[in-house]
């Protein structure tokens, strides 16, 4: 019954996005082209409705006994309609930032989503007490906008976050956690059938609507099954969004860098400095692609690591982000203290010889 209903809300999503188009264009829900964005001619937004639709229509089918099951519904609907506004009026940051926290606030009050403690590697534990709630807040707004962020290419937002998804599913297979594994495979197929019509060149764009509506679900889905966990277990969802989660990271060091607002727009994200380089259009996002499967990749293999070998294996992932950033200048050209240390290291090396 659960494999129809995939089927289901596959073919809902791929049958509704062109209702949407049509809504987008009738209300003026349009991107418009300028001096940051890629696309060259007035795009319909709003496609992240027909995501939420088809996912909706999956929930309602499978109606699964948790306490935190309608807080998530509720949550992801204030979102959408969040989105929806967005598209069509473009709201102000501010606005926009009250409603996202609301809806965190929503799944954590009410669905009793938060991380309490966690637990160290040496047998101690931190417990977060008041800060559970703000902690818990901050990690599903950062993740709701992280996605929001890379949302700038073809496919990309859609591509990404249907990776994380699947690892998402990966892991609470490993988990045992059928709630997760039914919600993140819904979100997926809704997602997979509007990529039909997103990917490169784009007929429609997913919008606010969709990119907050997958950064959120994402978001909640991932503290799900993380409660009172490891250090080492809370890093898991933190590679699953890897490439949001470190393009958002580089954006505020950027900013801060370059002394500008951290709400200041620009054209230095990942796939900006990839386009830069000389990639297509569509080079660019397969290579996103393949960094979010590494990420992916690296949670699953990370989940299974003892310790010691988790924490040498963390190490060794940041080292090559940073590295990684320094060449595409993800912070700036002129931002490489890692690349210049190994250069000095490598030149006096060959004087010494």
């Amino acid at each position: 019954m659960f494999y129809l209903t995939l089927v289901l809300c596959f073919l809902c999503s791929v049958i509704m996005t062109p209702f949407v188009k049509k809504l987008a264009l009738k209300i003026g829900a349009t991107d418009r082209p300028n001096h940051r964005k890629v696309h060259r001619k007035v795009m319909p937004r709003l496609g992240g409705l027909a995501i939420y639709i088809s996912f909706l229509l999956g929930m309602l089918i499978f109606q699964p006994d948790k306490e935190y099951h309608i807080p998530i519904l509720a949550g992801s609907l204030l979102i959408v309609i969040l989105g929806v506004l967005d598209d069509k009026y473009e709201l102000s940051a501010r606005i926009k930032l009250i409603v996202q926290i609301a809806a965190a606030l929503i799944v954590v009050l009410w669905g009793g989503v938060d991380v309490n403690s966690i637990n160290t590697p040496f047998g101690g534990e931190i417990k977060f007490g008041y800060f559970a709630i703000p902690i818990t807040v901050l990690w599903i707004v950062g993740v709701t906008n992280a996605i929001n962020l890379i949302d700038g290419l073809d496919g990309l937002a859609a591509g990404v976050s249907s990776i994380a998804l699947i690892t998402i599913s990966s892991m609470a297979i490993i988990m045992g956690n059928t709630y997760v594994i039914a919600v993140s495979t819904l979100v997926l197929v809704s997602t997979l059938g509007f990529l039909f019509y997103n990917f490169h060149p784009a007929k429609i764009f997913m919008g606010d609507t969709g990119a907050l509506f997958l950064g959120y679900i994402i978001g909640v889905l991932s503290l799900l099954g993380f409660k009172n966990v490891t250090v080492i277990s809370f890093i898991i969802p933190i590679l699953i969004l890897g490439v949001p989660l470190s393009d958002t990271f580089f954006a505020i060091i950027r900013r801060i860098v370059n002394k500008k607002p951290l709400s200041a727009p620009d054209k230095s994200h990942l796939h900006h400095c990839l386009l830069n380089l000389g990639f297509t259009h569509r080079q660019t996002v397969l290579m996103i692609y393949a960094i979010s499967v590494f990420f992916g990749l690296a949670a699953i293999i990370f989940s299974q690591a003892k310790v010691w070998g988790a924490l040498l294996f963390i190490t060794v992932i940041a080292l090559l982000i940073e590295l990684f950033a320094e060449v595409i200048g993800l912070v700036g050209k002129d931002y490489q203290p890692l690349l210049k240390r190994l250069k000095s290291r490598v030149v006096s090396s060959v004087k010494n010889r």
